[in-house]
């Protein structure tokens, strides 16, 4: 979030030079214009600011602006400038929506008052706009995506216009990265929600079991089949059959599976009966699918069946932004199983999270979580994780500050609940520089609200 601007208009230059000053020396950023025409295009329903503006202008006066603002966005407030013979107007235009209007010659006190309360209520109103708008996200089902480094802003872009294709997907990630909390959220936030999301890791079933789990059976159709069973193919019918591990599936089987994916069509082991199934594959390697392919370890007709859409999910060391975030909510999840309170981060502890390598990636980042709420800040001393350094990619002195910084910014709004009034207290800067430094680092209050 931006810092709040006035946008003030006035056809007299010497009292949009005299403004100008004024707001400035108050830290205040504004934009002046000689007209209310020339002005307008600022004026979006995302504008963070307010209007002030003189009510005696050729051509398009103060009503006739208020009026245009208004139609954008009837939560902007817009204050009228007026002269003494102007009252009754003024009252006017206050029944018309105005915020309020201040008489010339206006007290300077007064004036800087008035505005600052505007920008407030322009605030609130924008942030209670943001909450429900999160509240409405947040109250569909399924797993959540946090995270907004860039590393995974470029992820979401990539699968967000693509939830309703029922393209396959293949997901490549170390372990620990959250492939499986990809799968779930492409799942859940697509069509397919509404029916099965069906997991399997090829990995850890044994191959003499693996192609009746994937194809189901019949009874009798071999020793110990006693009676018919579904597979996860023809479970996950109208949903999402996740393959985790799939360069562990046998090559006899990738056969099989290539034929599923071609004819979407399934026949279980000892029948006869091809069902036809609509199944979204998305399938998870930490491996090398093209070059197992190229060794001839994997089959390279599935790999290319697979890869319809590749996704590479960031290992944790290269989105070290989003540690505190994650770590906090991890937290949050972790206090509510274990009935404990969760305490949040102070910033040399966020500091230390970011400098770590964490060769877990997001599971480890949990685990560790998890061992905090229980056992308390010693949890962060483990033995061969305290002071570890990211020996992958060292940072410059001036990144090393950026990350501080960042992460000392986000420790106080989690501690403060989003409050910028007590975050200026925690942190101990001013308001403005507070907001710049968000902005700097990309960073919303409401992501922190409780």
């Amino acid at each position: 979030m931006s810092q709040p601007s006035v946008i003030f208009v006035d056809d007299d230059p010497h009292i949009l030079q005299a403004m100008a000053q004024t707001l400035a020396l108050e830290d205040i950023p504004v934009t002046c214009h000689a007209d209310a025409p020339s002005a307008l295009p600022a004026i979006t329903p995302d504008f963070e600011g307010i209007v002030l503006c003189d009510y005696n202008m050729p051509g398009m006066d103060g009503l006739q602006m208020l009026e245009k603002v208004r139609a954008v966005d009837d939560s902007i407030p817009v204050i009228i400038l007026t002269g003494q013979g102007d009252i009754s107007t003024a009252v006017s235009a206050m029944q018309q929506g105005a915020y309020d209007f201040i008489e010339k010659p206006f007290d300077h006190e007064e004036l800087i008052e008035l505005l600052r309360h505007a920008m407030e209520k322009r605030q609130l109103a924008l942030e209670n706009r943001r909450l429900k708008a999160q509240l409405r996200h947040m109250a569909k089902p399924g797993p959540r995506i946090l995270g907004d480094s860039p590393a995974m802003q470029r992820v979401l872009a990539l699968v967000n216009p693509i939830l309703e294709i029922s393209a396959n997907i293949l997901l490549h990630g170390e372990t620990g990265s959250g492939k499986d909390a990809l799968a779930r959220y492409i799942h859940e936030s697509s069509a397919r929600g509404a029916h099965n999301f069906v997991a399997i890791n090829c990995g850890a079933v044994p191959e003499n079991l693996i192609e009746s789990e994937l194809f189901g059976h019949e009874a009798g159709a071999f020793t110990g089949a006693d009676k018919r069973r579904i597979g996860k193919i023809e479970h996950a019918h109208g949903g999402t059959l996740f393959l985790d591990e799939v360069e562990s599936m046998p090559l006899p089987l990738q056969v099989k599976l290539l034929r599923v994916l071609e004819e979407q069509r399934v026949e279980r082991l000892g029948s006869n009966e091809v069902r036809d199934v609509d199944v979204r594959i998305i399938a998870a390697t930490k491996e090398d699918l093209k070059a197992l392919s190229d060794t001839g370890q994997f089959r390279s007709d599935l790999y290319y069946r697979l890869n319809v859409v590749k996704v590479d999910i960031p290992p944790l060391r290269d989105r070290k932004e989003d540690i505190p975030l994650l770590f906090h909510h991890f937290v949050l999840i972790a206090a509510a199983r274990y009935d404990r309170e969760s305490v949040p981060l102070d910033a040399g502890q966020a500091a230390g999270l970011m400098q770590r390598s964490w060769p877990g990636n997001v599971r480890e980042l949990r685990n560790l979580a998890e061992r905090y709420v229980l056992l308390g800040p010693a949890a962060l001393d483990d033995s061969g994780a305290a002071g570890e350094a990211n020996i992958t990619g060292r940072q410059t002195l001036s990144e090393m500050v950026d990350g501080f910084e960042r992460s000392a910014i986000i420790s106080a709004l989690n501690a403060c609940h989003g409050s910028i009034k007590d975050t200026m207290v925690h942190l101990g800067v001013a308001r403005k520089t507070l907001y710049d430094k968000m902005k700097k680092h990309g960073l919303d209050k409401a992501q922190f609200k409780d």
